[in-house]
């Protein structure tokens, strides 16, 4: 077992929930939040049969949930504090490829933001008071972020903005932070096109909070090839 604390927002499925149980295979008390109260309930019961989890209703659009989460997480280890914070909850309000920019409504793009820029910045907010000094914040991303693709709207420019908030996070605090470059993984939000199971990407969060360098990785995007070097 270790000391650590894991936070995990959208730990209840895809890439969120694979994570989780890597964190509490690895040894960590993991702290996983969703937007339903009995998807959160139905996880921590199923994570907590393979290790130490907990878990809260929370909504990273409200800043007030995500307070809770952390102060919950804060004293949920064996010691005070959070060690790891993983910024995995995100929407995509509609079909990858098939969501021209000038098509998007203003009420979507609003909530795609909302929820995938600012819930990344709320949560490093409310989390910094509580991170140790050699944390890590890591964040999902995807190619999207940074190479235009047709069709990708709303969604592509939110991740672009969620790996501009890691890099300045990474200036400011003291903790590292880093964006991981997961490629393309089978989930509901990217429509279920194939690509990666989450279990198969799931260990690089735990590498990435644990033995990635911060002097190398901190404030950049971490791809699934430098994983793969680094862990051969």
């Amino acid at each position: 077992m270790t000391d650590r604390t894991v936070v995990v927002t959208g730990g209840t499925r895809g890439v969120g929930r694979a994570v989780a149980a890597a964190f509490v295979a690895a040894g960590d008390h993991v702290v996983i939040c969703s937007r339903s109260g009995d998807d959160v309930d139905a996880a921590v019961e199923a994570l907590s049969a393979e290790g130490s989890a907990s878990g809260l209703r929370a909504d990273v659009r409200d800043e007030f949930d995500l307070e809770r989460l952390v102060e919950h997480a804060a004293r949920a280890g064996d010691r005070d504090g959070v060690d790891v914070v993983v910024a995995n909850a995100a929407v995509n309000h509609g079909t990858p490829g098939e969501m021209p920019i000038d098509g998007e409504p203003y009420a979507r793009f609003d909530d795609t933001i909302r929820t995938n820029v600012r819930g990344v910045f709320a949560l490093l907010q409310e989390a910094a008071p509580h991170l140790d000094a050699d944390g890590r914040i890591l964040v999902p991303s995807g190619s999207v972020a940074r190479d235009a693709k047709a069709g990708m709207g709303a969604y592509a420019v939110s991740k672009a903005g969620a790996e501009a908030v890691v890099r300045q996070a990474d200036a400011d605090l003291d903790a590292a932070a880093m964006t991981l470059d997961l490629g393309l993984v089978d989930t509901a939000l990217t429509g279920h096109r194939g690509g990666r199971a989450p279990e198969d990407v799931a260990p690089m969060f735990v590498w990435a909070a644990t033995e990635a360098d911060p002097e190398e990785h901190g404030g950049g995007v971490v791809g699934l090839r430098e994983w793969k070097s680094a862990t051969r």
